[in-house]
């Protein structure tokens, strides 16, 4: 993509048109981006632009440039000036460029309204003094458009979720989101489960997912499929994997069946020319993994995996405090899930079907320890007992140390013979730390007849709080309290949607998923040879 930013240098330029060269206004640029207020543009420049647009560039204006000149391209005047604080955006047309966008969404920074002098489309309003204001408008001029945004360029390079959503909205304007698919994409499950199980998950995000529709379910227990269509009146159901593969309704395909079964399914899911979502863990063995990626290429196929934790609203915390630099450079990290407890009895706790006690949550927390370290680590090294739960074959207790050539390292601790639990969350950095602890989740509710009743829920599926201590010099520790992350509904499921209908980028690059798996495999290895250190080789 070629770009051309009128103003002085501004981040704003990489955050919408990323890796673009940038050229003069008058070299035929796709982009031209408006960050601030050119308003001295000479006649010549506004010439310039008009004809860009009207060859075919797209003009994004950040903030309104004031005069007559910018009037007559962009078709807005500027309205009032509200000072820098915090605005609502309001989805005012669901467009392409606003599919799966929440429909209300704070924004910090500059803003102000605009003011329509010709024919604009609206595609995002915000409420000032009870009155729904133009917030973002589109019109097309020539072969062209022109994107005018009242919220200045400020609001495009902070970091906030909701500047976050503002950024995705022009990110697809400038890409041409306008001309995107509407039809809804196929969606089949393999492996309903029982009612409320992670079919009735798959089902449900699909079907508040705009751009997806559950079309599909295999399972061969006649109870389970008869779950799938009282729960989704509709759906078609397969007692077998090949009847789904062979309709054409379908166009992804997710697999929600016990871990050992996940290479083979996916693999022949992408061979019949479907896009694949595969429950963690992917697989099994980087073996599996290294052939299913290259299937998924060589078809051209969607691979990813439902790694659904890294969208928990504490970990997003724990990585925003990380990413905004608040520990500083972090150096080491430690998770913990577990407590004193009989171990399901479920697939999960046989060794031959789960692949062992470190692919069910280590799934989870390696991806966690991974995504915060970066890259990939220098060794591996497993302990475990098997000392009380003997009537299943995963471990009571499994503990994976990772070490980096760089001295940098990490620890997962997965245990049913922890009487009382450690942090769930321990991050150092160089300037600060971060704890989060579990907490009972207890509901007591008082019924008729029955009286008093009790429920406790697993203790992994409450968000923590966490603890910020960082150190001052010349004044010692201060603490400060991060609150979870607010939830956002069905985000592994809308990228899904946005990916293949927008082409935007996975949030779970299977290439990454590919890493973990590495580590899974070298852990479970460790294991089963005493604990002995393993070297990791780079993937590749």
């Amino acid at each position: 993509m070629r770009a051309c930013l009128l103003t002085p240098p501004h981040p704003a330029f990489d955050v919408l048109v990323p890796g673009a060269a940038p050229v003069a206004v008058d070299d035929s640029p796709d982009v031209v981006l408006v960050a601030g207020d050119p308003a001295a543009a000479p006649v010549e420049v506004l010439a310039d632009v008009t004809a860009a647009v009207e060859r075919g560039a797209v003009l994004v204006c950040l903030g309104v440039p004031e005069g007559e000149g910018w009037a007559a391209i962009t078709g807005v005047h500027p309205g009032e000036f509200v000072p820098g604080g915090e605005v609502f955006a309001t989805v005012a047309a669901r467009t392409p460029a606003t599919a799966r966008i929440t429909g209300e969404f704070p924004v910090a920074g500059t803003f102000r309204w605009l003011e329509p002098a010709t024919d604009v489309a609206t595609l995002l309003t915000s409420s000032i003094r009870f009155a729904h204001r133009p917030a973002l408008v589109q019109r097309r001029l020539g072969a062209g458009r022109v994107v005018t945004c009242g919220f200045g360029a400020d609001a495009v390079v902070h970091g906030s979720s909701g500047n976050d959503e503002l950024v995705r909205v022009l990110r697809r304007l400038v890409d041409g989101a306008g001309a995107a698919d509407r039809t809804d994409l196929g969606v089949g499950v393999v492996g309903y489960g029982p009612y409320g199980g992670m079919g009735s998950l798959h089902g449900t995000a699909a079907a508040d997912t705009d751009g997806l529709a559950l079309v599909s379910v295999v399972d061969p227990a006649d109870e389970r499929r008869k779950a799938a269509e009282d729960e989704f009146p509709g759906v078609t159901t397969h007692e077998a994997l090949d009847s789904m593969l062979a309709d054409d309704a379908v166009d992804i395909v997710v697999i929600a069946t016990p871990p050992n079964s996940h290479a083979d399914l996916a693999l022949a899911c992408l061979r019949a020319g479907k896009h694949v979502a595969v429950e963690k863990p992917l697989c099994i063995t980087t073996d599996e993994a290294d052939l299913l990626l290259r299937t998924a290429a060589e078809g051209d196929r969607m691979l990813t995996v439902h790694q659904n934790r890294r969208w928990d609203a504490d970990f997003r915390a724990l990585r925003r405090a990380v990413d905004t630099g608040l520990l500083g450079e972090v150096f080491n990290v430690e998770t913990f899930v577990g407590g004193f407890e009989h171990p399901c009895r479920a697939w999960h706790s046989e060794l031959s079907v789960s692949g062992g006690a470190i692919y069910d949550w280590g799934s989870h927390h390696l991806d966690w320890i991974l995504l915060l370290l970066g890259g990939e680590p220098a060794t591996v090294t497993t302990t475990r007992h098997k000392r009380v739960w003997h009537d299943i074959t995963n471990d009571d207790q499994v503990r994976v140390r990772l070490a980096w050539a760089d001295g940098r390292e990490a620890e997962f601790l997965q245990s049913d013979i922890a009487g009382v639990r450690r942090p769930k969350l321990y991050v150092q950095g160089t300037e600060g730390t971060i704890a989060g602890h579990y907490r009972p989740v207890v509901t007591e509710t008082v019924e008729h007849v029955h009286g008093y009743r009790r429920h406790e829920s697993h203790h992994a599926e409450a968000p923590v709080e966490l603890t910020l201590a960082r150190y001052e010099q010349g004044y010692g520790l201060t603490q400060t309290t991060l609150p979870p992350l607010p939830a956002e509904p069905w985000p592994f499921h809308r990228n899904l949607a946005d990916h293949l209908h927008l082409g935007e980028a996975l949030e779970v690059d299977p290439a990454d998923v590919r890493q973990v798996i590495g580590v899974l495999e070298a852990a479970q290895r460790s294991g089963d040879e005493g604990g002995r250190t393993i070297d990791l080789e780079p993937a590749g």
